[in-house]
């Protein structure tokens, strides 16, 4: 399976650092500044060959440049982003393939946050790259697409095993937690999650990567077609796409 390094940056981004240990082949996903990214390959001696990203947002992109620069690496990005991306060697969309030594991943289009959003999964490793579509009890803004659209793209990854690992591009779970408490305050698996993840959170420790099978019981926007959800939001037998629209519009104001 895949070495998965979690580089914290900023204020709450992560950035991943994956080594095939067969091949000794390393990528970065998501590299928004390059500083963290250079101070982990020099610790380790490692050389970087792959750059993979899941959308153009500058806290994600960052630090594209100086590491290509550095060491050569092949950029690989949504291919619908071509003309907002730096650097990018690669264009990926719905269905491709990205190997990555004796691995590879599999490309799944999720628009919604923005119009190019690509998420990066790796059955081999039951390793899912979210980007920011799916979060730790959360998913995304809709600074480019429609809830439809983010809807149908949350439904895609959700259809992905209970045992896939979700490394998403933010620290937001313990927001999150406290706004899915108001969604489903009956849900007895989200309180208990959601007091793990304060306990975690008080002490330092990261929340990711979370399992899919957790997130399908505890993340509100995963369950918009859920009986019990829509009956807490006053919405039984809802579209589940306006259903989520309004768990959207909640989050957005809380």
């Amino acid at each position: 399976m895949l070495d998965i390094a979690i580089l914290p940056a900023f204020n709450d981004n992560y950035i991943y650092l994956l080594r095939e240990p067969e091949t000794s082949k390393v990528a970065v996903v998501d590299p928004g500044t390059a500083d963290p990214v250079l101070t982990a390959l020099e610790a380790r001696g490692w050389p970087l060959d792959m750059i993979l990203l899941t959308h153009h947002h500058a806290d994600h992109v960052g630090g594209v440049d100086t590491l290509k620069e550095r060491f050569g690496a092949e950029v690989v990005g949504p291919a619908a982003d071509a003309n907002r991306i730096s650097g990018l060697d690669r264009g990926v969309g719905e269905g491709d393939e990205v190997p990555f030594g004796a691995e590879s991943a599999l490309v799944y289009e999720t628009h919604g946050h923005t119009r190019g959003h690509i998420a990066f999964w790796f059955p081999g490793s039951t390793a899912l790259f979210s980007g920011d579509t799916l979060f730790a009890l959360g998913c995304g803004r809709l600074f480019e697409g429609t809830p439809a659209e983010m809807w149908a793209s949350l439904q895609k990854l959700r259809g992905l095993p209970d045992d896939a690992r979700v490394y998403c591009g933010h620290e937001y779970t313990e927001s999150n937690a406290r706004f899915a408490v108001t969604v489903e305050p009956e849900n007895e698996a989200l309180a208990e999650r959601a007091a793990q993840v304060r306990a975690d959170r008080s002490q330092g420790r990261p929340t990711v990567p979370s399992l899919l099978g957790l997130e399908k019981r505890t993340n509100p926007f995963l369950r918009a077609d859920v009986p019990e959800v829509q009956a807490a939001l006053g919405k039984p037998g809802a579209d589940p796409v306006a259903v989520f629209a309004d768990i959207r519009a909640r989050k957005d104001s809380f």
